[in-house]
């Protein structure tokens, strides 16, 4: 099989969570702890960073890699989803998993794979493990797909869990209040293992002490980090959080004896973009007229977003806005802009909100604007009407900004 071949039969063949939802979410590790004894247990053979959470966990992943680069170890980096192409997911040293590696992968184990009926995460997260090991890779961090408990990425025994933040997504699969979703989060602690939180409330706090005291492990919270801060190219305001969360994991790393210099730091924090590819974060995609995107969507992300939207200046906003079907709109269309022009659009995967439905939903909260048949027409009409000191944001959803980077 050719390459695009090779991702046709991984996408169409088997479930896939962004592709159709819930019918792709697997309720037990066993055919991942199967595959990885079939693949002798590449996850074994090389250190690795473990990082979940509802939001910020993209980010900080790739600053960890970033700063472990640039301390000079060999890093893998494991993220999920991609925007452009398959093979974002898997990296070593910013660079992607060749299309090579990908099809001989898939090709020597396609059977075991059909017969084993296994989700495409699954095999991708085999993938990337195998990789890793065979490169001989030093250190590895592997960002959480969904959840933590039961996601595939959990038969790692990492040098230390992160857990970034607990929101309200996924309600269907982790459950339908923050403790919930926080205790399958926590599901990635494992025994004598340090844990760091990213950001602890009332609601959290406990059910990760508790995680912790089971699994005697020390568990750190990002808050109480108070060495000064560092510039980065990640330029949206809760990149702030993301940063403490990272640097007092790097902080337990070298107390573990990863060699880690404070210029290793500055250097990693201040080329994030450049050393692991990282895409879509409050990224200016022109100036004139300024177009931003982020794949904030959820309330817990786009709040911050949104925060930060307010404070730019513009005659007019322009909105180019999509969703998966499965969101939860009264949730997050609060607190979009009501004085914004909007551009409603269906994101072009089997998952995505009908943009006549969306379209509606958003006028029972005084959010105007028309409906496009794809996003990038409606990114096309936004540009046409904006004038050049407006802003146009795209946003909504991963599937949105990936069609128009």
């Amino acid at each position: 099989m050719t390459y695009t071949e090779t991702l046709d039969w991984m996408f169409t063949q088997l479930p896939m969570y962004q592709r159709q939802g819930a019918s792709a979410y697997k309720i037990d590790l066993s055919n991942t702890f199967d595959l990885a004894s079939y693949l002798d247990n590449p996850e074994a053979k090389f250190k690795s960073v473990h990082v979940a959470g509802t939001n910020g966990k993209g980010s900080t992943s790739h600053m960890l890699a970033s700063i472990l680069q640039e301390a000079g170890y060999k890093v893998g980096l494991y993220t999920s989803p991609h925007l452009k192409d398959f093979r974002e997911r898997i990296r070593i040293n910013g660079e992607k998993i060749s299309k090579e590696y990908v099809v001989d992968f898939i090709q020597r184990h396609r059977s075991y794979f059909e017969k084993n009926q296994l989700s495409f995460f699954e095999m991708t997260v085999g993938m990337a493990f195998q990789f890793f090991a065979e490169s001989n890779v030093d250190i590895a961090v592997i960002e959480v797909g969904l959840g933590g408990r039961l996601d595939s990425t959990n038969i790692i025994k990492p040098e230390v869990s992160v857990i970034t933040n607990i929101g309200l997504d996924h309600t269907r699969f982790l459950g339908n209040t923050i403790p919930e979703i926080a205790k399958e989060k926590a599901g990635i602690i494992k025994d004598n293992i340090p844990v760091v939180i990213g950001r602890a409330t009332t609601e959290t706090k406990n059910v990760f002490q508790e995680k912790a005291d089971m699994h005697q492990s020390d568990l750190y919270f990002a808050e109480e980090y108070t060495e000064p801060l560092y510039d980065s190219d990640l330029k949206g305001n809760y990149q702030k959080e993301n940063m403490k969360t990272a640097l007092q994991t790097v902080s337990i790393l070298r107390a573990k004896g990863w060699q880690i210099k404070k210029q290793d730091i500055q250097r990693g924090l201040g080329s994030v973009v450049a050393n692991t590819g990282l895409l879509g974060r409050w990224q200016i995609l022109r100036e004139v007229p300024k177009v931003i995107c982020d794949t904030a969507h959820n309330a817990d992300g786009l709040i911050p977003v949104m925060k930060q939207l307010s404070k730019e200046r513009y005659n007019r906003l322009h909105f180019v806005f999509g969703v998966v079907n499965d969101k939860d709109l009264n949730t997050i269309l609060p607190y979009l802009p009501k004085d914004a022009q909007y551009y409603f659009a269906k994101p072009n995967i089997l998952r995505g909100l009908d943009e006549k439905k969306l379209k509606d939903e958003a006028l029972k909260f005084k959010l105007k604007g028309e409906e496009y048949a794809s996003v990038k027409n409606a990114y096309n009409a936004a540009l046409q009407d904006a004038a050049d000191q407006d802003v146009i944001y795209v946003g909504g959803s991963t599937f949105v900004v990936a069609e128009i980077i």
